[in-house]
């Protein structure tokens, strides 16, 4: 087996981070792999905000999670939030943004490091107090939340993969 399909077969889902910062060439090469993910004629229709301050981390665990209507932390306690906007008047804005989001959890599994694709990052920016953060990084108010990822070390073992379910796939 590649080293690739290794990475993919092994990758999980991270649901408790070690409050340890990430070191910044590690963030970088994660941010990078996401840039270089596929997007619809090449367009590079998403926008990768890394929030690592403390500040910002704590205002959006709350707008997340009241969208939820809870109180908890969406993003697991994870130092560094990935969040992945785009514009939606290209046509695959939530396929590219998909894309970006995957890149960087396999990105982040080969270094080590842990992430969980988090959701409502539509509604949070739809929101006003969403609208005032893209305004404050001199983002373009017209951009839409697609997902973000939590992004750390992991407190624990990853878990075991769940066995594949019949009928995956269909060969014609």
């Amino acid at each position: 087996m590649n080293d690739i399909l290794e990475n993919i077969k092994t990758r999980r889902s991270v649901r408790a981070y070690k409050a340890d910062a990430v070191p910044e060439d590690m963030l970088n090469a994660v941010l990078e792999a996401g840039t270089y993910a596929p997007t619809g004629m090449g367009k590079q229709s998403p926008v990768i905000v890394a929030v690592t301050d403390k500040a910002t981390r704590d205002i959006l665990m709350k707008m997340n999670a009241a969208v939820m209507g809870v109180n908890s932390d969406p993003y697991y306690g994870a130092p560094v939030i990935v969040l992945v906007l785009a514009d939606p008047a290209a046509h695959t804005y939530v396929q590219d943004a998909s894309c970006v989001l995957e890149n960087m959890m396999l990105a982040a599994h080969s270094l080590g490091l842990g992430s969980v694709w988090v959701n409502r990052e539509k509604e949070m920016f739809e929101s006003k107090e969403g609208k005032a953060l893209l305004k404050k990084w001199n983002l373009p108010s017209t951009l839409a939340g697609v997902g973000s990822i939590a992004l750390g070390y992991p407190a624990g073992a990853l878990p075991e993969a769940k066995p594949r379910k019949d009928g995956y796939i269909v060969r014609v």
